[in-house]
């Protein structure tokens, strides 16, 4: 299940407000326009205009992972997710795995410790051990990924596998990757040959 940016944030916008606002759920497309575009708990900061929503629940109408309750009398039309939990979907996540999905599709990449402060509405953890057995069981389901560590962090990122969050926003040419990692291995050992040789100097 690939989403583009759109999509993963329709469906994140539809999981979370199912959970904080069940009483103005289903959504209509002006209230999912204006979830999408949160300043707040949105990771980028989207200002998508009802065009844009409107063509991404076709979309996912398309794919039925979106159902629309077609105005009758009048009435506006609202929407309702199928991605998960529902007798039409196959993907099946308990609350904190549903919780954890939904704030990653919201905001991208995050660490065990930023979900756990984040999930507060949407599902409880008493401790990040409890988040980090969500993940684990989210990455037995490849639905989740670890990344690598980032210099001068202390924890992992997570990602969802549910679209090419990192990669659609990179908009730089790609590098040559033989070459490049060649160079960077060569650096590597430079500095490691200059660094015993310090070492040699101060005895260590």
């Amino acid at each position: 299940m690939k989403l583009s940016n759109i999509e993963q944030r329709l469906i994140g916008c539809l999981l979370e407000k199912e959970t904080t606002t069940p009483d103005q759920y289903p959504l209509s497309v002006n209230a999912l326009t204006n979830a999408c575009n949160q300043k707040s708990n949105r990771d980028p900061v989207l200002s998508l205009s009802e065009a844009e929503v409107l063509d991404g629940l076709e979309q996912l109408k398309n794919r039925r992972l979106v159902m629309c309750d077609e105005a009758l009398s009048g009435r506006v039309s609202k929407y309702t997710h199928r991605f998960c939990n529902t007798e039409f979907s196959s993907l099946q996540l308990n609350e904190q795995q549903r919780a954890i999905v939904c704030l990653m599709l919201l905001r991208g990449p995050q660490t065990p410790g930023e979900l756990r402060t984040r999930s507060g509405r949407l599902a409880e953890f008493s401790n990040v051990a409890q988040v980090e057995q969500a993940l684990s069981e989210l990455q037995a389901q490849e639905l989740v990924v670890k990344l690598p560590r980032e210099p001068g962090k202390r924890e992992s990122r997570y990602q969802h596998l549910f679209g090419d969050t990192e990669v659609q926003s990179n908009t730089e040419e790609p590098l040559d990757e033989p070459k490049e990692l060649t160079a960077l291995l060569d650096e590597i050992n430079q500095l490691k040959a200059e660094l015993n040789i310090i070492k040699q100097h101060l005895g260590l």
